[in-house]
């Protein structure tokens, strides 16, 4: 298959935020041969897999954003914290040490060498991909909207949305954003919010007339607010220059642990090859067979799509 061009969850890389954030983690532990003068960031492999797993964890970036990493009852929880445990346990590195960050802040963060591997479900991008090294997906995601019960405006979609006059609410550096560009929604009638739960509050007080985002978050949203007065629509695959968006998400490591990041990708292979498998580490956070990634969707076309 041709890859759809800028798939993703998240469009944008915000690098100039500032990483923030609370740091669940010890100060920065990992052993590794060669680094960048004053951050501690291995420049190569340098032996990372190797320092790990004699250090026995790996440090993890997560933005607090369900159902992709967040903390649940005082503990790293989400899709990609549970399937990156798996997947390094297997490799012989069986802890996990998070770090709380904004979401613009993971890459900049990752790449000051503030944590090993980025596992907030983040997007595959061309524009990321020029910084950072993806692995294969380790899902997909089609767009949907959260509106208000009953739908008073009647909406479907972005261009829907674009036709009547709403006021779309989208989250800081979201891929959403260019979605609702590309659909006809005029900048003036695009509302950036912080978090997920800011847009269903928004949404409750008026203030924007439907909440753009992937249908699985909003279908996690809907069910953490039970009782609220708002509906997930059925998702939808935005259309973007012609080109349809499918929303990919991976890992995200340092452009020199490509060694770290193949070993990842042969476990991670492991569990998009086997449904069952997938479905049974990461169900319970909504992820069905409709996510497990298609097997011609590869990483290395996603990030030369344009």
């Amino acid at each position: 298959m041709t890859p759809p061009a800028n798939l993703g969850r998240r469009g944008f890389l915000t690098g100039t935020a500032l990483l923030g954030g609370a740091a669940l983690t010890p100060a920065f532990l990992t052993a590794c041969s060669r680094t960048q003068a004053g951050t501690g960031a291995p420049t190569d492999d340098g032996g990372l897999l190797t320092s790990l797993k004699e250090q026995g964890f790996v440090r993890v970036g997560f933005a607090g954003e369900a159902p992709y990493g967040f903390q649940e009852g005082g503990k790293l929880s989400g899709e990609a914290p549970t399937l990156h445990s798996e997947i390094f346990t297997a490799l012989g590195i069986p802890e996990l040490r998070p770090t709380l960050t904004e979401f613009g802040a993971l890459i900049p963060g990752l790449l000051a060498g503030r944590f090993d591997v980025v596992s907030a479900g983040m997007a595959i991008t061309p524009e990321r991909c020029d910084k950072v090294i993806f692995s294969e997906p380790e899902f997909v995601s089609p767009t949907a909207l959260m509106v208000r019960r009953g739908n008073p405006k009647g909406l479907s979609d972005l261009a829907s949305c674009a036709a009547k006059g709403a006021t779309i609410g989208v989250l800081t550096a979201a891929v959403e954003t260019s979605y609702a560009e590309a659909a006809g929604v005029p900048d003036g009638s695009v509302k950036t919010l912080a978090k997920q739960q800011d847009g269903l509050d928004a949404l409750l007080a008026g203030r924007i007339d439907a909440f753009a985002l992937t249908g699985i978050s909003l279908r996690w949203l809907a069910r953490t607010n039970a009782g609220a007065a708002i509906e997930v629509l059925d998702p939808f695959v935005p259309v973007v220059d012609g080109v349809r968006q499918f929303s990919p998400g991976g890992a995200v490591f340092r452009p020199g642990a490509k060694g770290l990041r193949d070993a990842f990708d042969r476990e991670l292979a492991k569990i998009t090859g086997d449904r069952a498998r997938y479905v049974g580490l990461i169900g319970r956070f909504g992820f069905t067979e409709r996510e497990v990634p298609p097997r011609d969707l590869r990483t290395a076309e996603l990030c030369r799509a344009a």
